[in-house]
């Protein structure tokens, strides 16, 4: 479909917005000057009323004509100056698409490349170009593959793809927001309708009468009615222009396939779910692994220090390569299957281009550690730029770990506080359980209330699990307290904590230990042997 007509399109599509306000106003209008007619008045006042509350957000869908500008993506600008290669590699690929290069560059966060384009009278006059491109995939590609990537974005510039979009955008904008407004008052409505329910029950409960049941399903059912109406419209919309959107991402596949290569282009997108789900784990489980206590690592490392996360998982990230997404997000995902587009590129004929710019793509920035270190000045918010900077790794660790150790928030803190009425210990539990009142302690644990009225060996069995997992923590806080424990960082695994060996010099069994001293027959001599590791080993 040629850009004059996708454009005719997403005239139409829009127009159709409009136009379904327009009736459904008009249906609103004319069932008023029936009411007027034919119905008596007080009937008449009454749903006059509720017609115009439905009004309401039909005329502010219909005069809300400017969408709201998107806010600038959080990322980092970069000049030809700063990054002449990354800029001369962008151009270059322009030129063989055949489109005007982006003004713009912007490094952001995110394992995403994208383009947009300023344009003017709803799309239909080409405007200033920015290029997104995250620093992730500059981390995890290669260049061939970081290449293909680009390749892919800048093809939509050449078929007019970010130019249309303002008409898209604006219509999804548009029909979203309405709905929005219908859902939001029905949610108020049958929110005021559940207040005045419990509040009659309330009055009734004072009298010694029987409170009803809160029923608010009638509440607000105009109004979801006409969201109903609008999410119809809606999925009309949506799969119209995502339909052409899917096109067009395998047209700029074909794109990228053509100009960097068969093969670049494939493993670019198989790449690329995968660095999507190490970067996930990696900012889960090492960038913020302090920021529960005002802890970063060091200045450039939030980001820098995924790049030898991916080195040292390779062997374990490979499989995801092979198991691709073979269907969209959603019905409404604008991107076709991964799976699918591998597939359509890996059929297309060889074209000895496999060992092209083998070379990492992080190659391309004129400094990457000062880049690195300036993206996180640019994307921080002020308050997590305030936290505190350790040396390396292994601090952020150590220092991570003993302030959540330190923290008595396990249930069996909780129970052991209320048990005794004093600050919960290790030394105080291992009292409780070698007299013998362990189970008594456990009763005092949150409880199901299968578990509450269980008793004897099926109350142990209930409660166990909760009593192992929480004197693992508490063990693990005193043996840190205590300076026994020390943590060994690591990028191939999570982080492993070790333990003073036991008597016989093996590697100390936590798990084992643990399970000794909340068994049936309960053992505290292991557990005891470790807390008095410390006094043995400064002996004379």
């Amino acid at each position: 479909m040629g850009t004059t007509l996708r454009a005719l399109r997403a005239l139409l599509l829009l127009a159709g917005f409009y136009l379904l306000g327009v009736v459904l106003l008009a249906l609103l209008a004319g069932g008023d000057y029936l009411l007027y007619l034919h119905a008596p008045s007080s009937v008449t006042v009454k749903l006059t009323i509720v017609s115009v509350l439905l009004a309401i957000p039909l005329v502010r869908g219909l005069f809300m004509l400017r969408t709201p500008r998107d806010e600038e993506t959080a990322g980092l600008p970069v000049t030809e100056a700063d990054e002449p290669e990354l800029w001369r590699t962008v151009r270059d690929l322009a030129e063989q698409v055949g489109t005007r290069a982006p003004s713009r560059i912007v490094l952001t966060a995110d394992v995403n490349a994208a383009v947009s384009e300023d344009a003017r009278l709803l799309g239909l006059l080409p405007g200033p170009r920015r290029l997104y491109l995250g620093v992730p995939l500059l981390q995890g590609l290669s260049e061939a593959q970081l290449r293909a990537v680009l390749a892919h974005e800048l093809g939509h510039y050449s078929n007019s793809d970010t130019r249309l979009a303002a008409l898209t955008v604006r219509g999804r904008a548009q029909v979203l927001r309405t709905i929005t407004h219908f859902e939001q008052r029905a949610d108020r409505t049958a929110a005021r309708e559940q207040a005045r329910q419990e509040k009659k029950n309330a009055k009734a409960e004072a009298k010694g009468k029987q409170a009803k049941e809160v029923d608010t399903g009638h509440a607000g059912v105009t109004y979801r009615a006409m969201a109903k109406i609008y999410i119809g419209y809606a999925k009309l919309y949506f799969r119209a222009t995502l339909a052409v959107s899917r096109r067009q991402e395998y047209a700029a596949d074909a794109a990228a396939a053509r100009i960097v290569g068969r093969d670049a282009t494939a493993s670019a997108l198989r790449e690329i779910p995968v660095l999507d789900a190490a970067f996930g784990f990696y900012m889960g489980s090492y960038a913020t692994l302090g920021s529960d206590k005002g802890l970063l690592p060091p200045h450039g490392e939030v980001f820098g220090g995924f790049a030898r996360m991916l080195t040292a998982r390779q062997l374990e990230l490979s499989g995801l390569r092979t198991d691709l997404p073979t269907e969209p997000l959603s019905p409404y995902d604008s991107h076709p299957p991964i799976a699918d587009r591998v597939r359509r590129i890996e059929e297309l004929p060889d074209d000895g281009r496999a060992d092209e710019a083998r070379g990492a793509a992080l190659d391309l920035l004129s400094a990457p550690e000062r880049t690195l270190a300036a993206l996180e000045d640019a994307v921080l918010t002020d308050e997590v730029r305030r936290f505190g900077r350790t040396r390396d790794w292994q601090e952020l660790l150590d220092r991570s770990m003993a302030e959540a150790l330190a923290a008595d928030g396990t249930p069996l803190h909780g129970a052991l506080r209320q048990y005794t009425q004093e600050q919960p210990t290790l030394p105080a539990l291992l009292d409780v359980i070698e007299d013998g009142r362990l189970w008594q302690l456990a009763k005092r644990l949150p409880l199901s209330e299968e578990a509450a009225a269980s008793e004897g060996r099926v109350f142990r069995e209930f409660v166990r699990p909760t009593l192992h997992k929480s004197l693992i923590s508490m063990a693990l806080a005193e043996l840190n307290a205590r300076s026994l424990l020390r943590w060994e960082f690591s990028w191939e695994r999570s982080a492993i904590p070790h333990l003073p060996p036991a008597s016989d010099g093996t590697e100390t069994d936590l798990d084992a230990v643990v399970g000794s001293a909340v068994a049936d027959a309960p053992d505290t001599a292991p557990l005891r042997a470790l807390l008095t590791h410390h006094d043995r080993s400064t002996e004379v």
